[in-house]
């Protein structure tokens, strides 16, 4: 399905991922456009928290790590639905 080479690029940019979605970000003032249009018209977060990686961040944990484990858990989540659409459509045939 997949090979060894592309999971572990795959492995090597979500171990990465928190030096730009974190570090940098952090460094350049950056705000999620959704974040600063919501706050332009006035628009309060919701308490209701639909996913426990609120911000890609697990509470007690520093920041870059929660990225990591919210991406890696992201990435787990699309190679299974590949896993699972290849064996169907395998099945099918």
């Amino acid at each position: 399905m997949i090979g060894r080479r592309a999971l572990l690029v795959i492995i090597l940019l979500v171990l990465i991922s928190p030096l730009f979605g974190v570090v940098l970000a952090d460094m350049v003032g950056y705000h999620e456009p959704l974040d600063v249009a919501a706050e332009k018209l006035g628009l309060k977060e919701a308490s209701i928290e639909w996913t426990p990686f609120s911000d890609y961040s697990i509470p007690g944990l520093p920041s870059t790590i929660g990225y990591i484990i919210a991406g890696l858990i992201g990435v787990g989540i699309l190679l299974g639905i590949g896993y699972l659409l290849v064996k169907v459509v395998a099945e099918k045939k």
